[in-house]
């Protein structure tokens, strides 16, 4: 009697969406199978890989893509499901007659910066085994304000040309605007390098959601102040439009800010849709915030300023692999919370892009001596990355950078009483709403 198992991997991603600017998908693959994780760290670009070796699978994706895998059982052997949706795995496992032992939380997140490998062996399944490839160094800059600036901007602008090079000649190029520090960044330097690679400027918008709140005016006021007023392209939209049910479908997720954030985003990508059919191409900020440590400490009860600069890239991993408070179904950080901006752009046929997420930043600001520069004290730290930028911006681009208050996606689109009616900020409730879509499925 044969009781050897039959594994099967049901590959879901689409290579297309791949953007690799130094290696092709074969090599890419062959370093996650057999290279090291120096090799995988040189890895530039966009990407969710996986690749199997006889019972072995291994996966690795960088920080702008999430990547979901859920493992079946079958009769003949496990069945190992990729995907970059909850709804993708489960609809294949509807069509071979397994969904009903499908649940979210029974989905498993890859997450950004690991290879995680998978043994196929049958029942019981071995944990994952994961293997670090981005480790950047910390604490590696002096504290010259000048230097960091410099260093993280220049940085900033080489991501921004990789990818503007990457968009055919013609097409346009947009970029989600708030006038606020990270989109503005975005946006200066998507003027700056097309104009430094003889493409024409008039090829890139600035689009702004109008839905009644501060940011229309003050992305005018940031444009107005750099003489740039007319690529701007405010997108109107009607408070009651807003459906965070609908945001849930999309993002998969039930974190209130992140749904809060995402669904001022669908508003936001929905009027430009409409408005331009055919518009690919939208760059945005997110990300920014996670590299310079820039969220109201206060709001967390589970943080401290101590932990906050202390721990390796937490704002993009969370606590990380291994932690009591790492999740296997939502990784954590950013690595997580970036289906709020992905989602929605895939949702709406957009292909996205942030610089602030890719390795070469993030390994510039994880090398800012945060300690030596703030001494623990909030305010300096909240007050870093304005001065970071705006210093960044003068040297590099020869620009004095209008600098405002920090404040969230949201909270600038939309009057906050407003946002309050349309948007509960009730994390049980965006919870019920994930669980319902796959209680409805099931009936």
């Amino acid at each position: 009697m044969n009781h050897s198992y039959l594994e099967r991997v049901v590959d879901l991603l689409d290579p297309a969406l791949n953007r690799l600017h130094n290696v092709t998908l074969e090599d890419a693959r062959e370093r996650i199978l057999n290279g090291t994780p120096a090799s995988v760290r040189d890895i530039d670009g966009s990407f969710t890989l996986l690749v199997k070796r006889g019972k072995a699978v291994r996966m690795a994706r960088s920080l702008d893509r999430p990547l979901r895998y859920f493992l079946a059982k079958r009769l003949e052997g496990p069945a190992l499901i990729v995907a970059d949706r909850m709804d993708s795995i489960y609809a294949w496992l509807k069509s071979e007659g397994l969904h009903e032992q499908f649940h979210p939380s029974y989905t498993r997140m890859v997450p950004a910066h690991y290879v995680v490998e998978i043994q196929l062996i049958g029942c019981p399944d071995p944990d994952p085994v994961y293997t670090r490839f981005f480790d950047p160094p910390r604490n590696a800059l002096p504290a010259d304000l000048d230097e960091i600036g410099t260093a993280y901007v220049s940085t900033l602008a080489g991501e921004m040309i990789k990818w503007l090079q990457t968009i055919p000649e013609r097409e346009p190029v947009g970029v989600a605007f708030s006038g606020g520090i990270d989109s503005g960044a975005v946006f200066v330097l998507a003027y700056h390098c097309m104009r430094q690679l003889g493409m024409s400027p008039s090829r890139l918008k600035a689009f702004t959601l109008d839905l009644g709140g501060d940011d229309v005016r003050q992305a005018r006021v940031f444009l107005e102040q750099l003489g740039l007023s007319l690529f701007h392209e405010p997108i109107e939209a009607d408070p009651a439009s807003l459906d965070p049910a609908e945001t849930v479908r999309i993002v998969e997720d039930y974190k209130p800010l992140d749904i809060e954030a995402a669904t001022m985003l669908v508003a936001l990508l929905r009027g430009i849709r409409a408005r331009h059919p055919g518009w690919r191409h939208i760059a945005d900020g997110d990300g920014g915030d996670e590299n310079l440590k820039d969220y109201p400490i206060e709001e967390n009860p589970e943080l401290t300023i101590r932990s906050v600069v202390h721990n390796q890239m937490l704002y993009q991993e969370g606590w990380g692999v291994g932690k009591i408070k790492h999740s296997l179904t939502y990784s954590g950080g950013l690595s997580r919370s970036y289906a709020r901006t992905y989602a929605p752009a895939r949702h709406f046929g957009f292909e996205g892009f942030s610089p602030f997420t890719r390795p070469h930043v993030i390994e510039v600001a994880e090398g800012i001596p945060f300690i030596e520069l703030t001494d623990y004290n909030h305010e300096r730290l909240y007050a870093l990355k304005g001065e970071i930028i705006r210093r960044g911006m003068k040297h590099v681009c020869g620009i004095d950078f209008p600098v405002f208050p920090k404040r969230r996606f949201q909270h600038g689109a939309l009057p906050l009483a407003e946002l309050r009616r349309r948007v509960p900020d009730r994390e049980q409730f965006f919870r019920r709403k994930l669980a319902e879509l796959y209680l409805e499925a099931a009936r």
